[in-house]
């Protein structure tokens, strides 16, 4: 047996010791002084790094690999349809080809819109200069010079937009459009864009009927993109806003494909540009202009705070002519003076109000008529017979005590009155009588009176065809109660009687009842539109020589009239109340004017008290009176004092019409 000091040394014998060359002495040395040094222990360059590093980098790649498939499947699967869409409309391009309004005639074919050629400076904010602060004031600098304007008012108008390519200034003059076109080049972020605009013939004289457009807003333009661009602008009063549908235009498309580079490939038309349609009005202009003429000259003569005047066909309800003044011009809003435009929106001016649909006034004694047809269809007086009006006034003894009364007085003493002359004369004790019951006459009662009045169309919008009309105002004895916290007295139902109290109605629904007391019974609905028409130029070989635009035209839709009540009085009772009026001209308030016609008239004169000494000054006259052309209605308010102010100017305006 070897011991234990043989077995190394044996040990040591067998094995080859390897050599060690001299240089890897000095390195191992040289190793563990850095080691020392460092505190680094020399077994950790001994771990199999590179195994560690590939394992990782292999797992790595494993989870991208599993994240590109996700995302693969996500673009491929969930999402495909939709990024197929989107690719295909980044391939393609589609701009818009512009077309034109449509245009608004009178009832004679007299163009009273136009569609002019205009330039517009767009700005497109993504090419403004976005790296250099400095280079992006000195453009808007630049623009701010030629167009006259501050830059900080630019600046504010680019900032507050909410749209990347918007029309920073309209309509440009032809000097700065001149500018401009030998600098656009040296603005980036700005360009010059074809546009046109509305121009109205004397536009002062039809603002209130015709309206006017304005700039479109983006809600506007985002709810239908497929007829308008950010560009466009909209009716915004009048039968611009109403019938904006017919008029506006619809746009043609050009589609522009191209590349993945941006390459144009091709162009194609899409659809063709289609003009909107045209209108043709009921409207008179030269009946227009006259009334606005003569009423204006009228309430400046007065000092009276304004007027309006509405004239309906009778046999159609068509609107021959509509007149509030003040009025305005409506080719401000189209030539983008800012300056009157915002004065124009002032609160505290007026002449944007259209009076003749949205003013509500006390009507006084023209009310009478309507009151004496409610009295014959209820039966309650005969026409022929007589109440006395020995005093000019009733005196009712208080209910609740005896010892006092209440006197109604009327504006002279008429004596014995039948209905005829109760409406000629305008005798408000007969209409006292009637309408609240006196002595031994009984009265319609305030419930009744109501109820007829709806019949005549009051207390409700008439539904004539333009933007923001209102109702007028019955009152009765609930509204009274719950609105004054008072009940309904006797004294309320005279002054209803007779169109005073609380009673408001718009001019148009004083018209529009007489139109039913002038044609027989029917109560029609007033329509300013007559027919709309393609406005596109259609020549038949045969018309080529006419100058009427209806020789040119398609007639694509005519407005019936529309019955919006009938035979609610019968015809027997109505010609009383015609008869009244008729010798209200020959021998009654409205003599020594209306009697001057060279035609036969009917009218009916009202003088509403306001307090203070003013009163609203209403006539309403319908000629020829055996086969009536026309119903004029005419308020002139606030007139100091009791005077004749609306005859005249209804006598001048008719003595025009028959005899132009």
């Amino acid at each position: 047996m070897f011991n234990f000091s043989e077995k190394k040394r044996i040990y040591f014998q067998t094995r080859r010791a390897p050599d060690i060359e001299p240089h890897e002495v000095l390195l191992d040395k040289l190793a563990k002084k850095k080691e020392e040094e460092l505190g680094i222990s020399g077994k950790k360059f001994e771990i199999p790094l590179f195994k560690r590093v590939f394992q990782g980098f292999f797992y790595f790649s494993i989870l991208l690999l599993f994240l590109l498939f996700l995302r693969t499947f996500q673009f491929q699967v969930i999402e495909g349809k939709e990024l197929s869409g989107q690719s295909f409309e980044n391939r393609y391009i589609f701009h818009k080809i512009q077309a034109q309004r449509g245009v608004i005639y009178d009832r004679n074919l007299k163009q009273l819109s136009f569609n002019r050629p205009s330039f517009d400076l767009v700005c497109e904010k993504n090419n403004l200069p976005q790296s250099s602060e400095s280079e992006r004031k000195k453009v808007l600098n630049e623009v701010s010079q030629i167009l006259k304007i501050n830059s900080e008012a630019l600046e504010k108008i680019i900032s507050e937009s909410e749209d990347f390519t918007f029309p920073v200034f309209r309509n440009l003059d032809h000097q700065t459009l001149l500018i401009l076109e030998t600098k656009i080049g040296e603005l980036p972020g700005f360009t010059i864009s074809e546009n046109s605009i509305r121009e109205y013939q004397d536009g002062e004289d039809f603002a209130h009927l015709i309206g006017y457009i304005g700039k479109i807003k983006s809600e506007e333009f985002k709810a239908e993109p497929e007829f308008y661009s950010i560009f466009d602008d909209v009716g915004r009063e009048g039968i611009e806003s109403s019938y904006e549908k017919v008029l506006r235009k619809n746009p043609g498309k050009i589609r522009i494909e191209r590349d993945a580079l941006g390459n144009i490939i091709s162009k194609e038309i899409i659809s063709l540009p289609e003009s909107g349609k045209s209108l043709v009005l009921y409207l008179d202009s030269d009946l227009q202009r006259k009334i606005k003429e003569t009423l204006e000259k009228k309430v400046k003569e007065v000092g009276a705070k304004g007027a309006a005047a509405v004239a309906l066909d009778p046999k159609t309800g068509g609107v021959l002519a509509l007149v509030s003044w003040p009025t305005f011009d409506n080719n401000i809003f189209s030539k983008g003076d800012q300056k009157a435009i915002k004065e124009l929106l002032d609160p505290k001016n007026d002449r944007l109000f259209n009076r003749v649909i949205k003013g509500k006034y006390l009507i006084g004694s023209t009310l009478k008529p309507l009151i004496a047809s409610a009295a014959l269809e209820e039966k309650i007086i005969s026409p022929d017979k007589k109440i006395n009006d020995s005093e000019g006034k009733i005196v009712v003894r208080d209910f609740w005590n005896p010892e006092k009364v209440w006197e109604y007085n009327d504006w002279k003493i008429h004596g014995w009155t039948d209905m005829r002359k109760a409406i000629a004369e305008s005798c408000n004790v007969y209409f006292y009588t009637i309408g609240g019951g006196y002595g031994d006459q009984k009265g319609l009662g305030p419930t009744k009176i109501k109820e007829y009045l709806e019949k005549f169309g009051w207390n409700q919008k008439t539904g004539i065809d333009l933007p923001g009309e209102v109702e007028g105002f019955i009152p009765d004895k609930d509204w009274k109660k719950r609105t004054l916290g008072q009940g309904w007295w006797d004294g309320d139902t005279y002054n209803l009687s007779i169109g005073q109290g609380y009673l408001k109605i718009t001019p148009l629904e004083v018209a529009t009842a007489f139109l039913s007391i002038a044609n027989g019974g029917k109560l029609l609905k007033p329509q300013i539109v007559q027919k709309i028409v393609d406005s596109e130029k259609n020549l038949v070989e045969e018309d080529k020589s006419s100058s009427s635009p209806f020789a040119e035209t398609r007639v694509i839709e005519e407005i019936q009239p529309q019955i919006l009540n009938a035979n609610f009085i019968d015809p027997k009772n109505l010609q009383v109340v015609r008869e009244g009026m008729k010798q209200t001209v020959t021998a009654g308030s409205a003599s020594g004017f209306l009697d001057t016609l060279s035609v036969s008239a009917a009218a009916k004169t009202g003088t509403a008290e306001l307090g203070g000494n003013y009163y609203h000054n209403w006539v309403t006259v319908f000629a020829p009176y055996e086969d009536p052309k026309i119903v004029l209605t005419i308020v002139i308010e606030k007139v100091k004092d009791v005077r004749v102010a609306a005859l005249p100017v209804a006598q001048e305006i008719l003595n025009w019409y028959f005899t132009r």
